[in-house]
């Protein structure tokens, strides 16, 4: 039986919200102190303190990860997830609990952490390996190997404040991989680079746990990656572990809650995420009269409505709409306001916006609902499995067959047409 290269007894993570926020590093303890030294002894100071409120991102976790692991952490967004990573990679001190690990640790949590803008990528690459306490002979030895996986050789000697976020992230990932660490732990970052690069870092991290004996954990909404990689899962909620287990039982477990939360008033979803400004309040399935339907039909003209109410007198005018249909944690197709009308969209008061969809591309079952609000600012309202639609099959080939038979797992309709080019015989 393996010995545990990490344990995790009772931690929580609280933070003071209600007031200007401040870190809990020593710079901003120091800064404070400095600026103001007998603000806490003022009367106003203690009062605005009282109303100060505490929230528990992290709440009461205990866990052992065993060597050679590989760990998934899933769960909404607002679940304590990232907060767990970083007290684990000890950017964050925790409020109450201890973590002990048993051996070095790598972290790639966000785009070019570690990483300092003025140098250029062979720099970071030797003060990032210095950081994750490696030697300048060790970091040579596996140099070659980081280059070329993060292929980025063309800009090695470009200051990294001049590399998209892409390159950013190929980088920082293969000096994590590259530089043996026994722990590596790797959040959403992976989101930001390209499929190819994704399917690289996924089989890495594979390579790193099976074949290395080194512990991975991973952070991440795409459940196939979960669960193709990872033996052992971990579900949080609302800052707290639920359960542990077979990766496949967790997912399974997840799903039913999620299908759960989407059938829940959206105005009651507090797992959502955004500044706010633009707010979701109804999701309906219309026809192209407007009329709300009951269930969309394959093949029959879709229109799903997007209800949103913003701010009293906030005005925006740059506003993106994407929906995100899925199923099975799989992501069918998705639409977005911004990629087939390029016009800035204004927004203001109550509205709605109608996708219409023609000749509804799925097969019947259900789906869940996806969805994203931005602007300039940023995120405004983002939300998964917003909500649940039914799918009626329809005659969507005009030849009264959806599949043929045994092909029932198929999902995604697709017209399409064919023709025979038939080479006569030889003589």
């Amino acid at each position: 039986m393996s010995e545990a290269i990490i344990s995790v007894e009772n931690l929580s993570k609280c933070y003071k919200i209600g007031r200007q926020a401040s870190g809990d590093g020593l710079r901003h303890v120091l800064e404070q102190a400095v600026r103001a030294p007998f603000s806490r002894l003022k009367p106003e100071s203690r009062a605005a303190r009282a109303k100060t409120e505490e929230f528990w991102a992290v709440k009461d976790l205990s866990v052992e990860i065993k060597r050679g692991e590989m760990v998934g952490i899933i769960g909404r967004n607002g679940a304590g997830k990232s907060t767990f990573l970083k007290l684990l990679s000890r950017i964050t001190e925790p409020t109450t609990g201890s973590i002990k690990l048993r051996g070095r640790v790598a972290s790639l949590l966000e785009v070019g952490t570690g990483f300092h803008p003025e140098l250029t990528g062979r720099e970071n690459i030797f003060l990032n390996g210095a950081i994750l306490g490696m030697s300048r002979m060790e970091i040579k030895r596996k140099f070659d190997e980081i280059v070329a996986f993060a292929e980025i050789d063309k800009f090695l000697d470009t200051p990294v404040k001049r590399y998209s976020s892409g390159m950013y992230v190929r980088l920082a990932f293969a000096v994590a991989a590259h530089l043996e660490p026994e722990i590596l732990i790797v959040d959403e970052v992976l989101a930001v680079g390209d499929a190819e690069f994704q399917k690289k870092c996924l089989g890495k991290m594979e390579d790193v746990s099976a074949k290395d004996g080194r512990t991975v954990i991973l952070v991440s909404h795409q459940m196939p990656a979960i669960q193709n990689l990872c033996t052992k899962c971990i579900m949080m909620d609302k800052g707290r572990l639920i359960m542990e287990g077979a990766t496949d039982e967790i997912v399974n477990s997840y799903m039913t809650k999620g299908a759960a939360l989407a059938h829940a008033g959206l105005e009651d979803r507090e797992d959502r995420s955004g500044r706010g400004d633009v707010r979701i309040t109804s999701i309906e399935l219309r026809d192209e009269g407007g009329s709300p339907m009951p269930e969309a039909m394959s093949g029959q003209n879709v229109v799903l409505s997007l209800g949103y109410s913003v701010k009293e007198g906030v005005e925006l005018s740059d506003g993106v709409f994407c929906v995100e249909i899925c199923k099975d944690l799989k992501k069918y197709f998705s639409l977005s306001s911004a990629l087939v009308d390029p016009r800035p969209m204004r927004l203001s008061g109550r509205g709605r916006i109608d996708f219409l969809v023609p000749n509804w591309p799925l097969m019947g079952g259900k789906y869940h609902i996806n969805f994203y609000v931005g602007t300039k600012e940023g995120v405004q309202d983002y939300l998964n499995d917003a909500t649940v639609i039914d799918v009626i099959d329809g005659d969507f080939y005009g030849t009264g067959k959806l599949h043929h038979e045994g092909w029932q797992g198929v999902s995604v309709l697709v017209n399409h047409s064919w023709t025979q080019h038939a080479e006569g015989r030889g003589s």
